[in-house]
Protein backbone atom coordinates (compact mmCIF):
# COMPACT_ATOMS: atom_id res chain seq x y z
CA UNK A 1 0.00 0.00 0.00
CA UNK A 2 1.09 3.68 -0.84
CA UNK A 3 2.27 5.47 2.07
CA UNK A 4 1.81 9.48 2.64
CA UNK A 5 3.95 11.27 0.88
CA UNK A 6 5.95 13.93 3.31
CA UNK A 7 3.74 17.27 2.81
CA UNK A 8 4.22 19.01 6.60
CA UNK A 9 1.30 21.19 5.23
CA UNK A 10 -0.81 20.13 8.03
CA UNK A 11 1.73 21.12 10.55
CA UNK A 12 2.86 25.08 8.63
CA UNK A 13 -1.28 25.58 8.09
CA UNK A 14 -2.14 25.23 11.95
CA UNK A 15 0.77 27.60 12.75
CA UNK A 16 -0.49 30.00 10.06
CA UNK A 17 -3.68 30.05 11.20
CA UNK A 18 -3.06 30.00 14.98
CA UNK A 19 -0.94 33.23 13.71
CA UNK A 20 -3.04 34.86 11.23
CA UNK A 21 -6.68 34.06 13.27
CA UNK A 22 -4.29 34.96 16.66
CA UNK A 23 -3.88 38.52 15.66
CA UNK A 24 -7.21 39.59 13.84
CA UNK A 25 -9.97 37.84 15.81
CA UNK A 26 -8.69 40.65 18.78
CA UNK A 27 -7.48 42.97 17.21
CA UNK A 28 -10.30 45.20 17.01
CA UNK A 29 -9.52 45.60 20.75
CA UNK A 30 -5.85 46.13 20.30
CA UNK A 31 -6.86 48.78 18.01
CA UNK A 32 -9.14 50.57 19.96
CA UNK A 33 -7.44 49.98 23.59
CA UNK A 34 -3.82 50.61 22.67
CA UNK A 35 -3.64 52.23 19.14
CA UNK A 36 -6.47 54.41 20.32
CA UNK A 37 -9.02 54.32 17.23
CA UNK A 38 -12.55 54.39 17.11
CA UNK A 39 -14.87 51.47 16.78
CA UNK A 40 -15.67 52.13 13.43
CA UNK A 41 -12.10 53.22 12.45
CA UNK A 42 -10.36 49.96 14.01
CA UNK A 43 -13.96 47.70 12.58
CA UNK A 44 -12.32 48.84 9.25
CA UNK A 45 -8.39 48.37 10.01
CA UNK A 46 -9.38 44.73 10.83
CA UNK A 47 -11.73 44.38 7.38
CA UNK A 48 -8.50 45.60 5.48
CA UNK A 49 -6.27 43.56 6.82
CA UNK A 50 -8.08 40.20 5.96
CA UNK A 51 -8.80 41.75 3.18
CA UNK A 52 -5.05 42.58 1.68
CA UNK A 53 -4.24 39.16 2.83
CA UNK A 54 -6.88 37.25 0.73
CA UNK A 55 -6.10 39.62 -2.22
CA UNK A 56 -2.65 38.90 -1.60
CA UNK A 57 -3.08 35.43 -2.60
CA UNK A 58 -3.32 36.27 -6.32
CA UNK A 59 -0.07 37.56 -6.34
CA UNK A 60 1.61 34.81 -4.24
CA UNK A 61 0.36 32.49 -6.46
CA UNK A 62 1.22 34.23 -9.83
CA UNK A 63 5.13 34.32 -8.42
CA UNK A 64 4.65 30.61 -7.60
CA UNK A 65 3.22 29.63 -10.94
CA UNK A 66 5.72 31.72 -12.58
CA UNK A 67 9.00 32.47 -11.34
CA UNK A 68 9.57 30.49 -7.57
CA UNK A 69 7.35 27.63 -7.40
CA UNK A 70 5.11 26.36 -4.29
CA UNK A 71 8.01 25.49 -2.15
CA UNK A 72 10.76 28.65 -2.54
CA UNK A 73 7.01 30.74 -2.20
CA UNK A 74 5.96 29.10 0.97
CA UNK A 75 9.78 29.87 2.57
CA UNK A 76 10.04 32.80 1.79
CA UNK A 77 6.37 34.61 2.28
CA UNK A 78 6.59 32.65 5.43
CA UNK A 79 9.87 34.51 6.65
CA UNK A 80 8.03 37.36 5.70
CA UNK A 81 4.87 36.96 7.72
CA UNK A 82 7.33 35.80 10.67
CA UNK A 83 8.97 38.70 10.46
CA UNK A 84 5.87 41.14 10.20
CA UNK A 85 4.78 39.49 13.52
CA UNK A 86 7.65 40.11 15.40
CA UNK A 87 7.84 43.37 14.57
CA UNK A 88 3.91 43.94 15.59
CA UNK A 89 5.74 41.36 18.95
CA UNK A 90 8.30 44.38 19.71
CA UNK A 91 5.86 47.11 18.64
CA UNK A 92 3.60 46.41 21.76
CA UNK A 93 7.08 46.88 24.25
CA UNK A 94 8.52 49.50 21.90
CA UNK A 95 7.25 53.32 22.82
CA UNK A 96 8.24 54.30 19.22
CA UNK A 97 5.97 52.09 17.88
CA UNK A 98 2.80 52.65 19.93
CA UNK A 99 1.02 56.07 20.49
CA UNK A 100 1.71 56.75 24.38
CA UNK A 101 -0.73 55.79 26.97
CA UNK A 102 -4.20 58.11 26.74
CA UNK A 103 -2.88 59.40 30.93
CA UNK A 104 0.30 60.31 29.19
CA UNK A 105 -1.23 62.31 26.21
CA UNK A 106 -1.80 65.96 25.85
CA UNK A 107 -5.07 67.75 27.00
CA UNK A 108 -6.35 67.16 23.48
CA UNK A 109 -7.37 63.66 24.46
CA UNK A 110 -5.64 60.29 23.29
CA UNK A 111 -3.32 60.17 20.69
CA UNK A 112 -3.97 57.99 17.48
CA UNK A 113 -1.42 55.81 15.84
CA UNK A 114 0.45 56.97 13.01
CA UNK A 115 0.59 55.45 9.46
CA UNK A 116 4.19 53.97 10.17
CA UNK A 117 3.03 52.27 13.40
CA UNK A 118 -0.39 51.05 11.89
CA UNK A 119 2.24 49.98 9.02
CA UNK A 120 3.45 46.84 10.79
CA UNK A 121 0.36 44.76 9.96
CA UNK A 122 0.30 44.74 6.28
CA UNK A 123 4.12 43.21 6.52
CA UNK A 124 1.73 40.17 8.16
CA UNK A 125 -1.01 40.05 5.55
CA UNK A 126 1.61 40.22 2.60
CA UNK A 127 3.50 36.98 4.00
CA UNK A 128 -0.15 35.45 5.00
CA UNK A 129 -1.22 36.22 1.12
CA UNK A 130 1.60 34.40 -0.34
CA UNK A 131 1.72 31.57 2.21
CA UNK A 132 -1.84 30.51 2.15
CA UNK A 133 -2.33 30.94 -1.58
CA UNK A 134 0.67 28.14 -2.05
CA UNK A 135 0.62 25.94 0.97
CA UNK A 136 -2.43 23.78 -0.19
CA UNK A 137 -1.15 23.32 -3.46
CA UNK A 138 2.54 22.18 -2.34
CA UNK A 139 0.62 19.42 -0.35
CA UNK A 140 -1.19 18.50 -3.31
CA UNK A 141 2.16 18.96 -5.42
CA UNK A 142 3.43 15.54 -3.38
CA UNK A 143 0.32 13.39 -4.54
CA UNK A 144 0.60 11.68 -8.20
CA UNK A 145 -2.97 11.96 -9.25
CA UNK A 146 -2.58 9.50 -11.99
CA UNK A 147 -2.24 7.04 -9.38
CA UNK A 148 -5.52 5.49 -7.67
CA UNK A 149 -3.57 4.35 -4.40
CA UNK A 150 -2.05 7.90 -4.23
CA UNK A 151 -5.19 9.93 -5.03
CA UNK A 152 -7.52 8.19 -2.34
CA UNK A 153 -4.29 9.34 0.02
CA UNK A 154 -4.74 12.98 -1.36
CA UNK A 155 -8.06 12.94 -0.10
CA UNK A 156 -6.98 12.18 3.25
CA UNK A 157 -4.53 14.60 2.87
CA UNK A 158 -6.95 17.42 2.53
CA UNK A 159 -8.83 16.24 5.34
CA UNK A 160 -6.17 16.34 7.80
CA UNK A 161 -5.50 19.71 6.34
CA UNK A 162 -8.66 20.82 7.10
CA UNK A 163 -8.85 19.86 10.50
CA UNK A 164 -5.43 20.91 11.26
CA UNK A 165 -6.54 24.79 10.19
CA UNK A 166 -9.82 24.31 12.38
CA UNK A 167 -7.59 23.20 14.98
CA UNK A 168 -5.39 26.44 14.66
CA UNK A 169 -8.67 28.51 14.31
CA UNK A 170 -9.82 26.89 17.63
CA UNK A 171 -6.92 27.79 20.05
CA UNK A 172 -6.78 30.48 17.90
CA UNK A 173 -10.22 32.04 19.54
CA UNK A 174 -9.35 30.42 22.55
CA UNK A 175 -6.16 30.21 24.24
CA UNK A 176 -4.52 32.87 22.30
CA UNK A 177 -7.50 35.41 22.73
CA UNK A 178 -7.15 34.35 26.49
CA UNK A 179 -3.41 35.38 26.69
CA UNK A 180 -3.68 38.24 24.71
CA UNK A 181 -6.29 39.73 26.95
CA UNK A 182 -4.77 38.03 30.63
CA UNK A 183 -1.35 37.74 30.36
CA UNK A 184 -0.49 40.36 27.86
CA UNK A 185 -0.58 41.50 24.34
CA UNK A 186 3.65 40.85 23.99
CA UNK A 187 3.11 36.89 25.00
CA UNK A 188 0.27 36.58 22.78
CA UNK A 189 1.49 37.86 19.87
CA UNK A 190 5.11 36.67 21.00
CA UNK A 191 3.90 32.58 20.91
CA UNK A 192 2.08 33.98 17.30
CA UNK A 193 5.86 34.51 16.09
CA UNK A 194 7.41 31.88 17.93
CA UNK A 195 4.60 29.25 16.16
CA UNK A 196 5.07 30.48 12.43
CA UNK A 197 8.73 30.39 12.88
CA UNK A 198 8.85 27.39 13.97
CA UNK A 199 6.31 26.02 11.20
CA UNK A 200 9.14 27.51 8.50
CA UNK A 201 11.86 25.03 10.29
CA UNK A 202 9.52 22.45 10.18
CA UNK A 203 8.62 22.54 6.28
CA UNK A 204 12.51 23.60 5.99
CA UNK A 205 13.51 20.18 7.52
CA UNK A 206 11.37 17.91 5.24
CA UNK A 207 13.02 20.16 1.85
CA UNK A 208 15.06 16.62 0.39
CA UNK A 209 11.66 14.32 0.64
CA UNK A 210 9.57 17.12 -1.43
CA UNK A 211 8.44 16.57 -4.58
CA UNK A 212 8.81 19.47 -6.81
CA UNK A 213 6.19 20.31 -10.24
CA UNK A 214 7.43 22.40 -13.10
CA UNK A 215 7.10 25.71 -13.40
CA UNK A 216 3.84 25.75 -15.88
CA UNK A 217 3.02 28.89 -15.81
CA UNK A 218 0.05 31.28 -14.13
CA UNK A 219 -3.21 30.96 -15.01
CA UNK A 220 -3.19 35.06 -14.49
CA UNK A 221 -1.03 35.61 -17.38
CA UNK A 222 -3.29 33.36 -20.04
CA UNK A 223 -6.20 35.32 -18.87
CA UNK A 224 -4.38 38.51 -19.58
CA UNK A 225 -3.55 37.24 -22.62
CA UNK A 226 -6.36 36.29 -24.13
CA UNK A 227 -7.52 39.79 -23.63
CA UNK A 228 -4.92 42.07 -24.62
CA UNK A 229 -4.90 39.55 -28.02
CA UNK A 230 -8.44 40.41 -28.24
CA UNK A 231 -8.59 44.07 -28.04
CA UNK A 232 -5.55 44.02 -30.19
CA UNK A 233 -7.82 42.44 -32.66
CA UNK A 234 -11.03 44.53 -32.24
CA UNK A 235 -11.62 45.68 -35.69
CA UNK A 236 -11.49 42.64 -37.36
CA UNK A 237 -14.09 40.71 -38.59
CA UNK A 238 -15.44 37.46 -36.67
CA UNK A 239 -14.95 34.46 -38.79
CA UNK A 240 -16.99 30.93 -38.89
CA UNK A 241 -15.68 29.30 -35.47
CA UNK A 242 -14.52 26.28 -37.64
CA UNK A 243 -11.66 28.74 -38.80
CA UNK A 244 -10.15 29.58 -35.56
CA UNK A 245 -6.64 29.04 -34.35
CA UNK A 246 -6.80 25.40 -33.04
CA UNK A 247 -3.52 23.37 -33.64
CA UNK A 248 -3.04 19.81 -32.44
CA UNK A 249 -0.45 20.44 -29.45
CA UNK A 250 -0.01 16.52 -28.74
CA UNK A 251 -2.45 16.68 -25.85
CA UNK A 252 -0.92 19.25 -23.73
CA UNK A 253 -4.35 20.44 -23.18
CA UNK A 254 -7.97 18.91 -23.51
CA UNK A 255 -9.68 20.68 -26.33
CA UNK A 256 -12.52 22.38 -25.39
CA UNK A 257 -15.61 23.08 -28.47
CA UNK A 258 -16.40 26.52 -29.47
CA UNK A 259 -18.94 28.35 -27.72
CA UNK A 260 -21.00 31.11 -28.87
CA UNK A 261 -21.16 33.57 -25.36
CA UNK A 262 -18.47 36.49 -25.57
CA UNK A 263 -17.31 36.60 -29.00
CA UNK A 264 -15.22 39.73 -28.16
CA UNK A 265 -12.92 36.71 -26.70
CA UNK A 266 -13.08 34.76 -30.48
CA UNK A 267 -10.91 37.44 -31.40
CA UNK A 268 -7.64 36.44 -29.65
CA UNK A 269 -8.06 32.94 -31.57
CA UNK A 270 -8.16 34.85 -35.24
CA UNK A 271 -4.88 33.99 -37.10
CA UNK A 272 -3.96 37.54 -39.40
CA UNK A 273 -1.23 36.79 -41.99
CA UNK A 274 1.82 35.88 -40.52
CA UNK A 275 0.97 35.38 -37.21
CA UNK A 276 1.33 31.19 -37.49
CA UNK A 277 5.03 31.95 -37.34
CA UNK A 278 5.20 34.05 -34.20
CA UNK A 279 4.59 30.72 -32.62
CA UNK A 280 6.17 32.28 -29.03
CA UNK A 281 3.96 35.34 -29.09
CA UNK A 282 1.17 34.11 -26.87
CA UNK A 283 0.07 38.21 -26.29
CA UNK A 284 -1.23 38.27 -30.35
CA UNK A 285 -2.23 34.81 -31.06
CA UNK A 286 -4.06 31.85 -28.90
CA UNK A 287 -5.40 28.53 -29.28
CA UNK A 288 -9.47 28.24 -29.60
CA UNK A 289 -9.17 25.91 -26.50
CA UNK A 290 -6.98 28.30 -24.61
CA UNK A 291 -9.71 31.26 -25.13
CA UNK A 292 -12.79 29.08 -24.13
CA UNK A 293 -11.22 28.43 -20.86
CA UNK A 294 -11.02 32.21 -20.20
CA UNK A 295 -14.57 32.10 -21.49
CA UNK A 296 -15.33 29.35 -18.76
CA UNK A 297 -13.61 31.57 -16.18
CA UNK A 298 -15.92 34.49 -16.79
CA UNK A 299 -18.93 32.73 -16.55
CA UNK A 300 -18.09 31.83 -13.14
CA UNK A 301 -17.53 35.00 -11.34
CA UNK A 302 -21.09 35.86 -11.55
CA UNK A 303 -21.55 33.08 -8.74
CA UNK A 304 -18.60 34.27 -7.21
CA UNK A 305 -20.03 38.02 -6.99
CA UNK A 306 -22.86 36.51 -5.05
CA UNK A 307 -20.64 35.88 -2.36
CA UNK A 308 -18.85 39.14 -1.42
CA UNK A 309 -21.52 40.82 0.79
CA UNK A 310 -21.72 37.32 2.36
CA UNK A 311 -17.72 37.87 3.14
CA UNK A 312 -18.96 41.45 4.51
CA UNK A 313 -21.17 39.94 6.50
CA UNK A 314 -18.51 37.13 7.68
CA UNK A 315 -16.29 40.02 8.70
CA UNK A 316 -18.31 41.48 11.18
CA UNK A 317 -17.74 38.43 13.11
CA UNK A 318 -14.18 39.55 13.65
CA UNK A 319 -14.71 43.34 14.56
CA UNK A 320 -17.88 44.31 14.93
CA UNK A 321 -19.25 41.54 16.58
CA UNK A 322 -16.13 41.41 19.03
CA UNK A 323 -16.69 45.00 19.97
CA UNK A 324 -20.14 44.11 20.89
CA UNK A 325 -18.76 42.00 22.63
CA UNK A 326 -16.30 43.86 24.68
CA UNK A 327 -19.19 46.35 25.81
CA UNK A 328 -21.60 43.71 27.53
CA UNK A 329 -20.94 41.34 30.50
CA UNK A 330 -19.08 38.79 30.01
CA UNK A 331 -18.71 37.08 33.58
CA UNK A 332 -19.07 33.79 34.38
CA UNK A 333 -19.48 33.25 37.63
CA UNK A 334 -17.95 35.31 40.42
CA UNK A 335 -14.31 35.79 38.84
CA UNK A 336 -14.19 34.68 35.21
CA UNK A 337 -14.61 37.35 32.26
CA UNK A 338 -14.64 35.82 28.60
CA UNK A 339 -12.09 37.72 26.76
CA UNK A 340 -14.42 39.26 23.20
CA UNK A 341 -12.56 37.71 21.10
CA UNK A 342 -13.18 34.58 22.50
CA UNK A 343 -17.03 34.61 21.12
CA UNK A 344 -15.76 33.05 18.27
CA UNK A 345 -15.64 30.16 19.94
CA UNK A 346 -19.00 30.09 18.50
CA UNK A 347 -18.73 30.74 14.97
CA UNK A 348 -15.79 27.73 14.80
CA UNK A 349 -17.39 25.43 16.17
CA UNK A 350 -20.71 25.93 14.41
CA UNK A 351 -18.56 25.51 11.29
CA UNK A 352 -16.94 22.50 12.13
CA UNK A 353 -20.05 20.80 13.42
CA UNK A 354 -22.25 21.87 10.09
CA UNK A 355 -19.96 19.44 8.00
CA UNK A 356 -20.73 15.99 9.76
CA UNK A 357 -24.59 17.80 9.66
CA UNK A 358 -24.64 17.67 6.30
CA UNK A 359 -22.71 15.11 5.32
CA UNK A 360 -24.36 12.03 7.40
CA UNK A 361 -27.67 14.05 7.96
CA UNK A 362 -28.55 16.55 5.02
CA UNK A 363 -27.04 14.73 2.27
CA UNK A 364 -28.75 11.40 2.74
CA UNK A 365 -32.27 13.32 3.13
CA UNK A 366 -31.75 15.47 -0.17
CA UNK A 367 -30.80 12.29 -1.81
CA UNK A 368 -33.77 10.95 -1.23
CA UNK A 369 -36.35 13.89 -1.69
CA UNK A 370 -34.80 15.25 -5.03
CA UNK A 371 -33.01 12.25 -6.46
CA UNK A 372 -29.77 13.51 -6.77
CA UNK A 373 -27.32 11.14 -5.31
CA UNK A 374 -24.64 14.07 -4.80
CA UNK A 375 -27.40 15.49 -2.21
CA UNK A 376 -27.54 19.07 -2.62
CA UNK A 377 -25.99 20.77 -5.49
CA UNK A 378 -22.91 23.41 -5.05
CA UNK A 379 -25.44 26.40 -5.89
CA UNK A 380 -28.01 24.87 -3.77
CA UNK A 381 -25.16 24.91 -0.83
CA UNK A 382 -24.11 28.69 -1.90
CA UNK A 383 -27.95 29.79 -1.34
CA UNK A 384 -28.83 28.08 2.12
CA UNK A 385 -25.57 29.42 3.50
CA UNK A 386 -26.22 33.30 1.77
CA UNK A 387 -29.70 32.85 3.46
CA UNK A 388 -28.59 31.73 7.04
CA UNK A 389 -25.92 34.90 6.56
CA UNK A 390 -29.03 37.14 6.48
CA UNK A 391 -30.50 35.10 9.36
CA UNK A 392 -27.71 35.79 11.14
CA UNK A 393 -27.56 39.77 10.01
CA UNK A 394 -31.59 39.76 11.25
CA UNK A 395 -30.15 38.62 14.67
CA UNK A 396 -27.18 40.62 15.00
CA UNK A 397 -29.90 43.78 14.51
CA UNK A 398 -31.82 42.39 17.01
CA UNK A 399 -29.37 41.73 19.67
CA UNK A 400 -27.66 45.65 18.88
CA UNK A 401 -31.18 47.17 19.63
CA UNK A 402 -31.44 45.17 22.68
CA UNK A 403 -27.90 46.28 23.63
CA UNK A 404 -28.55 49.91 23.26
CA UNK A 405 -31.46 49.70 24.97
CA UNK A 406 -30.21 48.58 27.88
CA UNK A 407 -27.45 50.82 27.19
CA UNK A 408 -29.31 54.25 27.67
CA UNK A 409 -31.17 52.81 30.56
CA UNK A 410 -27.92 52.54 32.50
CA UNK A 411 -25.95 55.01 31.51
CA UNK A 412 -23.41 55.07 34.02
CA UNK A 413 -22.74 51.35 34.16
CA UNK A 414 -19.09 50.65 33.82
CA UNK A 415 -20.15 47.56 31.18
CA UNK A 416 -23.71 47.49 29.24
CA UNK A 417 -25.62 44.83 32.33
CA UNK A 418 -26.81 42.94 29.65
CA UNK A 419 -25.28 38.90 28.74
CA UNK A 420 -22.87 38.38 25.95
CA UNK A 421 -24.13 35.03 24.94
CA UNK A 422 -27.20 37.35 23.73
CA UNK A 423 -24.27 37.77 20.77
CA UNK A 424 -24.16 33.65 20.25
CA UNK A 425 -27.25 33.65 17.57
CA UNK A 426 -25.67 35.67 15.08
CA UNK A 427 -22.06 33.88 15.70
CA UNK A 428 -23.97 30.48 14.99
CA UNK A 429 -26.09 31.78 11.90
CA UNK A 430 -23.21 32.93 9.96
CA UNK A 431 -20.42 30.09 11.10
CA UNK A 432 -23.23 27.42 9.50
CA UNK A 433 -23.56 30.02 7.18
CA UNK A 434 -19.92 29.73 6.38
CA UNK A 435 -19.64 25.87 6.22
CA UNK A 436 -22.33 25.95 3.32
CA UNK A 437 -21.15 28.57 1.30
CA UNK A 438 -17.99 28.11 1.58
CA UNK A 439 -17.63 23.98 0.50
CA UNK A 440 -20.18 24.99 -2.41
CA UNK A 441 -18.03 27.75 -3.77
CA UNK A 442 -15.22 25.30 -3.71
CA UNK A 443 -16.90 22.19 -5.07
CA UNK A 444 -18.59 24.82 -7.79
CA UNK A 445 -15.47 25.92 -8.57
CA UNK A 446 -13.38 23.14 -8.78
CA UNK A 447 -16.24 21.32 -11.11
CA UNK A 448 -16.27 24.40 -13.12
CA UNK A 449 -13.13 25.47 -13.77
CA UNK A 450 -11.13 24.86 -16.88
CA UNK A 451 -8.32 21.92 -15.64
CA UNK A 452 -5.70 24.12 -16.63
Amino acid sequence: MASLPVTDGEGKTLCERLTTLGIAVNLVTYLTGTMHLGNAASANTVTNFIGTSFMLCLLGGFIADTYLGRYLTVAIFTAVQATGVTILTISTAAPGLKPPACELASSGGCVRANGLQMGMLYLTALGTGGLKSNVSGFGSDQFDDGDKAEKKLMMRFFSWFFFFISIGSLLAVTVMVYIQDNVGRRWGYGICAVAITFGLVVFLCGTRRYRFKRLVGSPLTQIAAVVVAAWHKRGADLPDPSMLYDPDEDGKKQKLPHTMQFRFFDRAAIELEGESRVEQNKWRLLTLTDMEEVKQVVRMLPIWATTIMFRSVHAQMTNFSVAQANTMDRLIGPSFEIPAGSLNVFFVGSTLLAVPFYDHLMRPAARRLIGNPHGLSPLQRIAIGLFLSIVGMFAAGFTERKRLDVAWANPGAPVVPISVFWLIPQFFLVGVGEAFTYVGQLDFFLRECPRG
